[in-house]
């Protein structure tokens, strides 16, 4: 990354940081966006609090998607488990075909109000990416190197392990990426069903017409998704360069 690119992040993660640890500090910019004496910073809530919550779900969600998405992918790239590709990809499409409050809508009868209905629409809406770049990465392994991984001794799991998912990783940690980035802004449609997260700020502000709550919470989910996105890319880079040296 060029050297200002990383100056304007590290400024970014600053000024997020310094908002959240203070942000009666910067009242005075939010002031002229309210009317009528309204509070310039939400005061319903800790917004350090509501943030850390919501990378905390995001993150048990993506954690989630990746064990399943990559699982299937592994299985369905085995001679073994080909005929099964059809149907999972058919299970992951499910994320994307139903939007994410259609799926809160559904599971809210079924779990209750909360984080749990939160949690099963991100798992649900982050499988595609993660699946289909496993795929991809797994698909991707030159042959001649598996090959030589089998002239050497190992069987098809030792390859798997040592060979095959190593190279395909940078590939799987992008779908990684795009999961994560794509779930730090859905998660705030959380905060209609209760779950804790910057969607409460969101909606305190369309309620009661305050466009400076509005924007912290929009501001503050953008940033986070903006400094996630450029920390899984610094891993893919340097996954890559260990495999180049290797």
């Amino acid at each position: 990354m060029p050297r200002g690119a990383t100056l304007l992040r590290l400024a970014a993660f600053g000024l997020l940081l310094a908002f959240l640890l203070s942000p009666t500090s910067f009242a005075p910019l939010f002031r002229p966006l309210t009317q009528y004496g309204a509070a310039p910073i939400y005061d319903q809530g800790n917004l350090l609090t509501l943030a850390l919550a919501q990378i905390a779900t995001v993150c048990c969600a993506a954690a989630a998607s990746s064990v399943i998405a990559v699982g299937l992918g592994i299985l369905v790239t085995r001679a073994s488990g080909a005929r099964f590709l059809p149907l999972s990809r058919t299970l992951v499409n499910v994320g994307q075909t139903f939007p994410p409050v259609a799926v809160l809508a559904i599971a809210v009868p079924l779990v209750g109000f909360g984080l749990k209905p939160t949690l099963i629409a991100l798992f649900c809406y982050g499988l595609l990416p993660i699946f289909e770049n496993t795929i991809s990465g797994l698909r991707g392994c030159p042959r001649s190197v598996v090959e030589a991984a089998s002239g050497m001794g190992m069987d098809t799991y030792q390859s798997l392990l040592q060979v095959e998912l190593p190279l395909a990783m940078p590939l799987i940690l992008e779908g990684i990426r795009l999961s994560l980035v794509i779930n730090v802004g859905t998660a705030a449609l959380g905060s209609t069903v209760g779950a804790k997260g910057l969607g409460e700020v969101i909606i305190a502000g369309l309620l009661s017409n305050n466009t400076a709550f509005i924007l912290q919470g929009g501001l503050v989910t953008g940033l986070m998704a903006i400094l996630l996105y450029d920390a899984m890319a610094a891993l893919e880079r340097r996954l890559l360069r260990s495999n180049q040296i290797e």
